[in-house]
């Protein structure tokens, strides 16, 4: 039986594939934008935002070379088949990832078994109203804010040693500086 993403233990994971920042790429965003052109060309109407997050959308600050891209839909279209078949043509594995209100849905692609990394993709895709709508808010504050985004980095680089091989624990590790962040934000 051949293995796949889905098989891979977290230790599996955290070893095959640790945690690297690399400099700001001015190329990401126009990976970000080819990218988004194959999913909206795949889900069309099935969209109602699509947003780059994370670090690779924040410029100057290292960030871990994945493109992470924040999709909002319907309530009903949440574990799709065929939006999940569709991203599933693109080279996408889904995974059913646990919200602290509601469930949502995760697709990663650029992720090898032999642990070579290509270009990494992170698709959440999530329903209005989700929690995940405040990476669009961070996103946003740290644009605005390069001070706080040199503080974000410095953690970054920081937790990236200490974690290294623990993807949970560096992401975990990131909390409270993301809540503080947005607190920050409400405030505007």
């Amino acid at each position: 039986m051949k293995r796949e993403l889905k098989d891979l233990s977290k230790e599996e994971w955290d070893k095959l594939f640790p945690i690297a920042l690399h400099p700001h790429d001015p190329k990401w965003p126009l990976i970000y934008k080819d990218e988004k052109d194959q999913i909206v060309n795949r889900l069309g109407n099935s969209i109602l935002k699509i947003e780059h997050v994370g670090s690779t959308a924040i410029p100057a600050i290292k960030a871990k070379s994945y493109i992470d891209i924040s999709i909002e839909i319907l309530v009903e279209h949440l574990f799709n088949e065929e939006i999940i078949q569709s991203l599933e043509k693109l080279g996408y594995t889904f995974f059913r990832q646990e919200g602290k209100d509601l469930d949502y849905m995760v697709f990663v692609k650029g992720y090898n078994l032999n642990g070579e990394i290509e270009q990494v993709f992170h698709i959440h895709m999530y329903p209005s109203g989700h929690e995940l709508l405040h990476q669009i808010t961070f996103r946003d504050y740290l644009i605005a804010n390069p001070e706080r985004a040199k503080q974000y980095e410095n953690l970054k680089t920081q937790l990236a040693d200490q974690h290294k091989n623990d993807r949970v624990g560096y992401r975990v590790a990131k909390d409270n500086f993301i809540l503080e962040t947005l607190d920050l934000a409400k405030k505007l």
